[in-house]
């Protein structure tokens, strides 16, 4: 799974270009990369099996919280209650990607243009009542559950990219397409060992080596350790 060598970008953020590609010709450019390198693998039929009954059991058991959480923010921000936000998944089809909204209504469009530090400032600005104690135990992420089980999703995987940063990210990382090959995951191997503000490239090469060594035990393992990370982040009051 090598592309052509480009020199890697200098900088940890990545600015969306002026004119964004459009959405459908990021599917059309990579899906016509050759067939062996989406096919799947034996463990993949396992994994999604386990997607499946992780994401279905979740909802069954968060459901009851979840609506008071839409309620809540209903009542305290208004309309829209879930976050829709357009990213790049397996083969570079373009998805909708669900949460609880946390921000103030129009963030996106405020934000659009920030990453790492920046980005994580004035994010805080933006963060409701609700959302912030949504952020703080993750449970914003749930809505991302029905992706799963649409099958946009996976529960283990590199995290999902806005298409304004996707076709950029691949002209300054030369191998960044590589994440296509599985769908992207509510969580992630690099979530569970680095940060937001750390360079794109750092965290590609945690994605490539959960891709290339993906099974069962690693993807529990990386469950099991989001899982702890959330438990801790939440007793200590320090949201993502």
């Amino acid at each position: 799974m090598s592309a052509p060598a480009r020199a890697p970008a200098e900088t940890q953020s990545v600015a969306p270009p002026t004119q964004p590609e459009p959405v459908s010709s990021i599917a059309a450019q990579y899906s016509g990369i050759a067939a062996e390198v989406y096919a799947p693998r034996r463990v993949d039929i396992a994994l999604r099996a386990l997607d499946l009954l992780i994401a279905g059991t979740a909802l069954i058991v968060l459901s009851p919280l979840l609506a008071l959480l839409a309620l809540a923010t209903l009542l305290t921000s208004g309309r829209p209650v879930l976050y829709r936000g357009e990213r790049v998944g397996r083969a570079g089809r373009v998805f909708t990607m669900y949460k609880l909204r946390t921000l103030a209504p129009g963030a996106e469009a405020r934000l659009g243009n920030y990453y790492g530090e920046e980005l994580s400032r004035r994010t805080e600005q933006e963060v409701t009542i609700v959302g912030r104690a949504a952020r703080l135990t993750h449970i914003d992420e749930v809505p991302q559950l029905f992706n799963v089980i649409r099958g946009d999703m996976s529960i283990v995987g590199p995290r999902p990219v806005r298409p304004a940063f996707f076709n950029r990210l691949c002209e300054e990382i030369p191998q960044y397409w590589q994440r296509l090959v599985v769908r992207p995951g509510v969580t992630g191997f690099a979530q569970t060992r680095i940060t937001r503000e750390d360079s794109w490239e750092d965290k590609l090469i945690h994605d490539l080596e959960y891709i290339a060594d993906r099974s069962i035990r690693l993807y529990l393992r990386v469950l099991g350790a989001t899982v702890a990370r959330i438990i801790t982040l939440t007793f200590r009051g320090r949201a993502r």
